[in-house]
């Protein structure tokens, strides 16, 4: 067990505040992982953290999902993850890191960032990752982005558009942050539409090309913080040597990671999403929109950009002055629900009784909405990738481009 997190590793503060759960279930109603029946509920995970410390019996509310029996043995030098302890390891992995339990806690419990760290424990301590994981953390080592690929391929879809590369010493005015998601030809599509929108705009701006590594996101999330250390001293390193006035990306869990996790790491530049970017170009009269009867359509709010960061507003001014017919989902805003492609979920290998992705759509298709505006690469991803009938997935930098070609 040498080596097993105990919760003697968490802070006083913090241990208080898990005691401090009212067990009010409004976490569990919130969260994504447990309506889809993957083996998580947060309420369950606070309850096990507390019966840990030895301050409370075990729990006897709602059970995660599926998740195995553990035997309940706690202690403050005890370790907390394990069959022999208070929390099966599978219920970390559940987790998709959208903090939709952390925005409904009325006491402020940080469901996610305690699951992140008992995730440390088991990545960095034990080797414990989910297999699935292993090979992702392995391939983003190995060749500093999780596609495999050759990094020059990463702007294959910008080839035709005339982008210039920021080489070391060069200067531009906006550094455009593609992404691992560039290496998808879907959400080539997105980036062509951004690039030809900065590019109507007049901005001058420039990408990394071959330069650009993963920011490191994913490692973090999955617990492996000496991967995403290492990759973002890389990141730090590769833009020490360039100058620009901010950054921009399509990617909201690149934009977190730039612009809320670098600092600490000696990383510090203004950071933009690419929604900002444009409700400010469309704002100072830079692009002029027409809106477009699209049929109805309905914002996503990726958690990364929402929860995270708070930014809901611009994604759906821009979103009414590019098509006409607009709905709100139940869910949206800072309470919008997950697709299930954040914290590790999608290489995780995890068991669930549905797909969370298609809980999001049953909700779009509730409002009668036609179509779902995305702008994250992986919100793209999981919802394109929900079968039969349903709305049709469209980046926002892509229906604005089609209400500035018709107007």
């Amino acid at each position: 067990m040498l080596g097993s997190v105990t919760p003697s590793d968490f802070s006083w503060n913090v241990l208080a505040s898990f005691d401090a759960c009212i067990q009010c279930g409004r976490c569990e109603q919130a969260c994504p992982a447990f309506a889809a029946g993957q083996r998580l509920n947060p309420k369950a995970l606070v309850q096990g953290l507390v019966h840990a410390m030895g301050g409370a019996p075990a729990y006897k509310g709602s059970p995660a999902p599926l998740a195995p029996a553990v035997s309940g043995a706690g202690g403050m030098h005890h370790p907390i993850v394990g069959a022999d302890a208070s929390i099966h390891p599978d219920t970390l992995w559940a987790c998709t890191t959208c903090r939709a339990c952390v925005q409904e806690c009325p006491m402020m419990i940080e469901h996610v960032d305690a699951i992140v760290d008992m995730r440390r424990g088991q990545a960095l301590m034990h080797g414990a990752v989910r297999p699935g994981a292993a090979r992702a953390l392995r391939t983003l080592r190995d060749t500093g982005n999780l596609a495999g690929r050759p990094p020059a391929e990463r702007a294959d879809a910008l080839a035709m558009l005339d982008v210039p590369v920021l080489a070391e010493g060069g200067e531009t005015d906006i550094l455009l942050w593609l992404g691992d998601g560039a290496f998808e030809r879907r959400y080539g599509q997105s980036l062509q539409a951004l690039v030809k929108l900065m590019q109507r705009a007049g901005l001058r701006f420039a990408i990394l090309g071959e330069a650009e590594t993963d920011c490191g996101d994913l490692a973090r999330r999955l617990g492996d913080e000496a991967t995403f250390q290492a990759l973002a001293h890389d990141v730090i390193a590769t833009l020490a040597v360039r100058r620009f006035s901010r950054i921009v990306t399509a990617d909201p869990h690149a934009f977190h990671a730039l612009a809320n996790e670098y600092p600490a790491l000696g990383g510090a530049w203004q950071v933009q999403h690419h929604t900002a970017l444009l409700d400010e170009l469309v704002d100072a009269g830079r692009l002029k929109l027409s809106p477009q009867a699209t049929g109805t359509v309905a914002w996503h709010d990726p958690c990364y950009l929402a929860r995270y960061n708070g930014q809901v507003d611009a994604p759906r001014r821009l979103l009414r002055a590019a098509c006409q017919n607009v709905v709100e989902m139940e869910r949206h805003g800072l309470r919008a629900m997950c697709c299930g492609g954040g914290g590790g979920n999608p290489v995780s290998d995890v068991d669930a009784q549905e797909r969370i992705p298609d809980l999001r759509m049953a909700q779009a298709r509730q409002v009668g909405a036609q179509m779902v505006a995305v702008g994250c690469p992986g919100c793209t991803a999981m919802l394109e990738g929900v079968v039969g009938d349903r709305p049709e997935v469209r980046d926002i930098a892509e229906l604005v481009l089609d209400a500035v070609v018709a107007s």
